[in-house]
């Protein structure tokens, strides 16, 4: 089996990131556009990227032929400020990329349980692979909804199997979510980890030297290479 391909950008400080990740994805954007005529980009959430979502908005990409969906969601409404779909709405969805087509993972259903399907086939028909998935990472090491103890987490990580999404709950989640599974984040053009803090770094580091953490079966795997993204 080859190794995994992991790549570390490390900045001083979180506005130099935050420009250089964005500059980054633009031209991938730009690259999937030239090459296909659309580009498809996956997100995280949370409060991490908000400066990154901010120089992104800018970005000088024809944002008409871009759709952004989540990476996960918790399954709450947008007028929740808990909601992801919310702060892309205010961080990102705003001047050029105003132009950009939104594709949210929560569809006001009872619980993600049943609202996957519907999710899972607006999902499915995007184009793949997609050019930009850009992940976070958690303090206990999850990343899109991958927790520690979630009732699907091994569902989620098989990297054999065949849905686009899936619902997840956690003692560490607060609400049920949804999330896009491993092998629906690896089909991508470009993958990116975006985390910051000492804190943060420690559990990386542990992951990828094979500590027992959800991050480490997108660190592990040899599909898709990662680009990281750190700052202190």
């Amino acid at each position: 089996m080859s190794k995994p391909t992991v790549h570390m950008h490390e900045f001083t400080d979180r506005l130099t990131l935050a420009d250089k990740l964005a500059h980054k994805v633009e031209a991938q954007l730009k690259k999937g556009i030239a090459a296909r005529g659309h580009a498809v980009i996956a997100i995280s959430g949370g409060t991490t990227p908000k400066a990154f979502f901010a120089v992104l908005a800018r970005a000088q990409v024809d944002w008409s032929k871009v759709t952004v969906t989540l990476v996960d969601e918790r399954w709450v409404p947008e007028t929740s400020d808990r909601s992801n779909a919310a702060l892309v709405r205010n961080f990102l969805l705003k001047q050029n990329a105003e132009a950009a087509t939104f594709l949210p993972l929560y569809n006001g259903a009872k619980d993600p349980d049943a609202g996957s399907a519907e999710l899972s086939k607006a999902i499915g028909a995007l184009p793949t692979p997609f050019d930009v998935v850009v992940l976070g990472m958690g303090p206990d090491g999850h990343t899109a909804s991958f927790f520690p103890g979630g009732n699907n987490l091994a569902q989620a990580l098989d990297l054999k199997g065949s849905e686009p999404v899936i619902s997840m709950t956690a003692a560490g989640a607060d609400e049920p979510r949804i999330t896009l599974t491993l092998p629906r984040i690896l089909d991508t053009e470009a993958l990116f980890l975006h985390f910051e803090g000492e804190d943060k770094r420690k559990v990386f580091d542990e992951a990828r030297a094979g500590g027992d953490y959800p991050i480490a079966a997108v660190l592990s795997q040899s599909k898709t290479p990662v680009d990281v993204y750190w700052s202190p």
